[in-house]
Parts: structure tokens; sequence; C-alpha cells
């Protein structure tokens, strides 16, 4: 039975009347984060060139449509006013240029050069470039040197449309005013060279780039440091011949530039002796500067772009992080699991493990019951086929539904109902507490049964009188749809193979509802049962560790729960129990500063199970965010790869749990599709609680719907059945 508090008064809407259904805030802030996290890495998927680039280069063409004053003139090419001009540069002028910038590492190196020598250059820069570095962009300008485009995102224009060609031009100024403040009239296009280079694919788009108002820039000197020939060799490509004036083609990103930082030094120096000067394009040319200052509506796009590309870098940044974490994690636990439940297993399976003494006292079962009528009968039944002596305590907690009158007239040995009014399933459980017979208390849901055999081994570990509590192993009876497949999965693998893991740690943060036993004295000296959090499960348990006694899990107390069958069903469920679960962490933290067995619990156990029941599943969704970012922008092949290793890790320590719980293998072929849809919808929940712990919401129960699909064992109406359809509870 689902933990619940007292039920709410009438609703406010008036009756036959309608009211308007707003998304509740604690739905819209996890879509909001979703959408805004889908919406950086989208953004920076953009300036690192993932998205909408294209990396085409165009072959040669012929160049019979090109003015033969552009294939034989300078290259300073201006096509602003509709008559072509090529310039050269006065004797004795260099203008280094560098493309493709900046970039963190080699940018600043050139520039400490340039510094040192006094000279001035013209950075080309690339839009992605400007918008992740503008700091750098920025320095170009403080320290007096000019700046061109060299397109967004660095395609071949002659293989683009007008449209695209704009919006290289567009964003390229865009991420210049944002980085410093300015715009610029000149152009390097990607992927040129020499004016006589030029053909009839290229100068159409010289002539329209002209259209716009900018002077193109090629070279007439190529260093070729991209080919990182050696630094002797860079020099010698980059020094011109009898005194010209040369603009010199470098770079300053797109690689290891380090060829070119060593070469610049000695290059500068050489050629100063020789009474070379180092001008920006305009100084060299005498002409006004490139340069225009930005203000109003386009300045504050410039910086409000800068702003978010800055931040889908720092939140990208914080993603991969994240991921890092998330990865060690799952695989810790992944191998913890694999390794501890094997040393569990082996410990209570040797030939002559014993508990202690046998246990043969009676014991007192409590079942609270709250509109059960479904599926009382058969969990009572259950009850009473057991083969150890019990006693059977249905505690109606004002059912609306008949369940008391139910149990009251199968007239059935050794049961008794204790009814109450509705006050919520701790209350019930400490009244039960307080009516039971014996020392030995089991605890159950109302929608859940048991084998002949669960109480006597859930009681068997008692034998050891430092047990005070014991969990169950609980199954799904209801796993023939797909949903329940999954959560079948989930409850072999993530629950029972975690509690083997817990229980070699000796820190079990949670004894199941469904199938769990308690020491009264244990019990009474923790309080009994809270209602301080919606995890009363989780509270007790803890509470029991800090108390000194341990925690254990038995293996072969099977218990049959009926799981949720609808998607609403089963996110109320997990809403609660996340919820619930940071509600006992933040109840009992102040274990991890106290001593003895309370401080040791919270220093092993309350790290672990923040790690792995809150923290961990809160950032497993980076896995598949991005996996779902590589398969669209990145490596295709080496994300699925990766995506199918951590899948198969997963696998073998799905599989090995179902051999330990000798659980058929085939339900496992729906692995797959849980870990793509199933685990989504989890992390949503989890979210959603973290959201309402973090803003002070209050979670209001929901009871959930039961079928009585789970029957007795060995019936044949027994687990797993597929479930029929519900009706809303009162």
């Amino acid at each position: 039975m689902a933990s619940r508090t007292r039920r709410s008064g009438p609703s406010s809407r008036a009756r036959g009347g309608s009211r308007r259904r707003r998304l509740p805030m604690r739905l819209l802030l996890p879509l909001l984060v979703l959408v805004a996290l889908g919406a950086m890495l989208m953004l920076r998927g953009y300036v690192h060139s993932e998205i909408l680039a294209d990396h085409r280069v165009g072959p040669p063409a012929a160049n019979d449509r090109v003015p033969k004053d552009i294939l034989k003139g300078g290259p300073v090419i201006d096509t602003r006013n509709g008559k072509p001009a090529a310039l050269d540069l006065p004797d004795g002028e260099l203008v280094l240029t560098f493309d493709d910038g900046p970039d963190p590492m080699w940018t600043p190196k050139v520039l400490d050069v340039l510094k040192k020598h006094d000279a001035r250059a013209v950075f080309f820069i690339t839009g992605t470039m400007a918008s992740r570095h503008p700091d750098l962009v920025q320095r170009m300008v403080d320290e007096g040197h000019e700046i061109g485009l060299h397109t967004f995102n660095h395609p071949d224009l002659s293989l683009q449309t007008k449209s695209r060609v704009d919006w290289e031009l567009s964003q390229n100024q865009l991420a210049l005013a944002g980085a410093a403040g300015i715009r610029t009239s000149l152009f390097r296009p990607p992927y040129s060279s020499f004016a006589h280079n030029m053909d009839n694919n290229t100068w159409p788009v010289t002539e329209y780039i002209g259209s716009k108002g900018y002077i193109t820039i090629v070279n007439n000197t190529d260093s070729e440091d991209w080919r990182r020939p050696g630094v002797k060799k860079i020099i010698s490509n980059a020094t011109p011949k009898g005194g010209k004036g040369a603009i010199v083609l470098m770079h300053d990103s797109g690689g290891d530039r380090s060829q070119t930082v060593a070469a610049l030094d000695d290059y500068i120096s050489g050629l100063q002796d020789k009474g070379y000067r180092f001008h920006t394009l305009t100084g060299a040319l005498d002409a006004p500067s490139a340069h225009t200052r930005v203000a109003g509506l386009e300045s504050l796009k410039g910086e409000a772009w800068v702003f978010l590309v800055q931040a889908s870098e720092k939140v990208t940044g914080v993603l991969v992080a994240g991921l890092a974490v998330v990865g060690v994690l799952v695989f810790g636990r992944l191998g913890l699991m694999l390794i501890l439940s094997v040393a569990h297993a082996r410990r209570v399976r040797r030939r002559g493990f014993s508990w202690g003494e046998p246990i043969t006292e009676p014991v007192s079962v409590l079942v609270p019951a709250y509109n059960e009528a479904k599926c009382i009968e058969q969990t009572v039944r259950s009850l009473v086929a057991s083969d150890h002596p019990i006693e059977v305590l249905v505690i109606d907690d004002g059912s609306s539904d008949g369940t008391a009158r139910i149990v009251e007239n199968l007239g059935l040995p050794g049961v008794r109902v204790v009814r109450q009014l509705n006050a919520g399933k701790p209350a019930a459980l400490n009244r039960g507490i307080a009516n039971a017979k014996y020392d030995l208390i089991v605890m159950m849901d109302g929608d859940t049964v048991f084998e002949p055999t669960t109480v006597r081994e859930l009681v068997q570990p008692f034998g050891d009188p430092r047990v005070g509590a014991v969990a169950g192993n609980a199954k799904v009876g209801n796993r023939d749809s797909l949903i329940g497949a999954w959560q079948h999965i989930e409850y072999v693998m993530g629950f029972n193979l975690d509690r083997r893991m817990y229980d070699v740690l000796r820190c079990m943060p949670t004894i199941p509802g469904a199938v769990g036993a308690f020491r009264r004295s244990a019990l009474e000296r923790v309080g009994g049962m809270s209602d301080d959090t919606l995890a009363e499960d989780t509270d007790i348990t803890m509470a029991m560790h800090r108390d000194g006694w341990h925690v254990v899990y038995a293996e072969k107390a099977v218990a049959w729960t009926e799981a949720p069958e609808s998607v609403q069903q089963l996110w109320s469920q997990r809403y609660r129990w996340s919820y619930g679960t940071m509600q006992a962490i933040w109840k009992h933290r102040r274990s991890v500063f106290e001593r003895g067995p309370s401080g040791r619990f919270g220093r092993v156990g309350m790290p672990l199970v923040s790690m792995f029941m809150v923290v961990a599943p809160l950032l497993a969704p980076l896995i598949d965010v991005f996996l779902l970012y590589g398969l669209v922008f990145g490596p295709t092949e080496k994300t699925i790869g990766a995506w199918l290793g951590v899948l198969a890790v997963q696998g073998v320590c799905a599989a090995y749990a179902f051999h330990l719980d000798k659980e058929r293998m085939t339900h496992l072929i729906s692995l797959p599709l849980q870990q793509l849809l199933y685990r989504q919808l989890m992390y949503v929940v989890l979210l959603q609680s973290w959201i309402t712990a973090l803003t002070g919401g209050r979670l209001r129960w929901q009871k959930l719907r039961r079928t009585g699909a789970v029957g007795l064992p060995g019936s044949g109406t027994g687990m797993p059945q597929q479930m029929t359809e519900k009706r809303p509870v009162g």
C-alpha cells in the first residue's frame, strides 16, 4: 500500500463549474530547464561549426570571366563602386595577416611577439572563434591591430547562396560587435590565396561582397605555415623579394601553430632590420581605418550574442563535468554491485550458513489498508497459507470501499481487523504495532501477496541479536505489460542487487514497504513509524542504522507486489519515492557529524545513498543528452559504440541479477527500450522532486489505483498476470 497523508478537504473548485488547468510549477520548471539546456547545446553546436557548417571546397574552375586587371593586379580588391580595382602595397610595407582565429592557445602568443616588436597586423577572424573568445578580439583592437571578417564558420562561399553569404557576413559582424564594439570593412574569403587564382566561381562572390561595402583582401606572399614545414621554411616563404611590399598570409588558429610563433620572432626582427615596416592594411595604404564603432541596438545585440555564447560554453563545460561525474558514479555503482553482490550471495548461500538459532516463534504481520477492496482478499489468503505461525492484523485506515468488511467476511483464523479514521500509513502501522501480540513484526502493503515461505525466510536473520530489521525480496507481479517488464528489470537489478551491495556495506537505505520485518524493541527505541517524510520506509531504516541496529537482506523472502501500469500512476509513485528519499536524507543529515553507529552510517551510508540514489540519477540524463547530441551533430559511429558499451555493461549486471533471483532472461529483451524510454521518465520525476524540494513545495499524496491482478502463489490467477482496467479511487 502506498504511503499517504491525511486526505485533503473538499476541492476549492465549485460544483459543476470548471477551472482552467494551469501547468503546475513543478512541471513547468523541469520543462523550462530541459528547453534551456537543449538551447544551450544547440548554440554550442552552432558556434563550434557542428550545426549548419559546410566543409565542402569547390574544385578549380576557368577564369575567363574574371577581369584581367584583377588577375594581374594586387591582393587588395575593391569592387564597391562597380569598377573593379586591385591595389598593391608600397615598397617596404608589410601587412602580416593571420587567419582563422582567435585561438586561446596561439593567438595570445602571436600578440605577445607582435607587441614585443611594436608591429601591427590584420587578424581575419571567424565568427565562431570570436564569439567564444571575445577577450582576444578586444585585445587585438586595444593593441592597435586591424580586424577583418573571415565568415562565421568558414565555408567556401562559391558553393553558397546569396542568403547564406549574407548570413555569414552578418553573423561575423555580430560576433565582432559583441566582442569589441566595432564593425569592419575588410574581408578575406576562406580558402583564398593569390589574386591570379580568382576564377569564374569565386569572382561573382567577390563582386557581391563588394556591393555590400567590403574590400576583399587576399595575399601575395604565403608562408604556408599551415603545412608546418619548419621555422626556416616559414621565414623563407614569408619574405618578399626585392624590397617590395606584401600581404603575408599566416594562421593563428586551425591547428598546431607553434612553428608560426617560433618563426614570427626572427622574421619580424630580421625584416625590421632591413627597413621593412609592419602596418595594418589601412596604415600601409594611408587610408581611413576599416573599423567603425557600433552603438545602440546593434551594440546590444552583439553583447547579448556574446553573452549567450559564453553562457553556452560554461553550461556545456558544466555538463561535460557532470557527465564525467555520472560516468564514475554509474560504473562505480555497477562495479560495486557486481563485486559485493557476489560476496553477499556466497556468504548467505554457502553450506551451513545460519543467522543463528532458527526462529520459530510466532510473528505479527501488519497489513495497513486503505481502499484495497480489489486485492485485500488475495493478500490475506496468501498470509494464512504461510508455513510459519503468524497473526494477521489488517489496519483499515478509514477505507470507503468496504475493505474491512471484506476481510471480516472471510472468517479466516488468526486474522484480525483494526479500524481507525483515516490518518495515513505511518499512523496505521503504529496502531498495528500497538495491537500486535508478538515481538517480531512483519509489515507489508495491502496490494502484495506472500509465498508460503516468505514470513519464515524473512524472520530468520533475527537469529542474530544485532539485526533490528530485515528487507525482503520484492518482485513485480504484473510484469506482462511493457511498463511492467521495465519495472521488473528495475526491481531485480536496481533494487534487489542494490540491497545485496548495501547489506555488505551495512548501510541499506530502505526496507521496502511491500516486505519488511522489525524487532518490536528496535521500533520502540527509534519511536516507531514517523510521518515526517513521504518515505516512511526509508526514514525508519535510516533511524535503525543510527540506533546501531544491523539491517540485512533476505533474498528468499519473496513478495509479489502490484506495480503501477500507467505512466501517470508510475509518475505519481516515483515522484513520492524520490521526494520522500530526499526528505529522509535531509532529516538524518546530522548523522554525518555524529559518533558511534549514527556517525558510521552518516559518513558511509548517507554519501552512498545520496550519490547513488539522488545525484547519479539526477545527472544520468546527461548520458542520453550527449547521446542524442552525438547522433545528430557529432561522430555518430563513436557515439553509438559508446552507448552500446554502456548498455552492454548494464546488460551484464542485469543478467547477473536475474541469475541470482532465478528469473527468466527473456524479460531483458526490453532492456534497451527501458534505457531509452523508461529512464527518461525517471529522470524527469527526479528533477521535479528536486525542484519541489528546492522551492519549498509540499507534495500531495495520490493513492495508486489497484486491480488485484497479482494472484496467490501457485494459483491459476497468480504472478505475473495482465492487469485489468483501473477505476479512480476517492
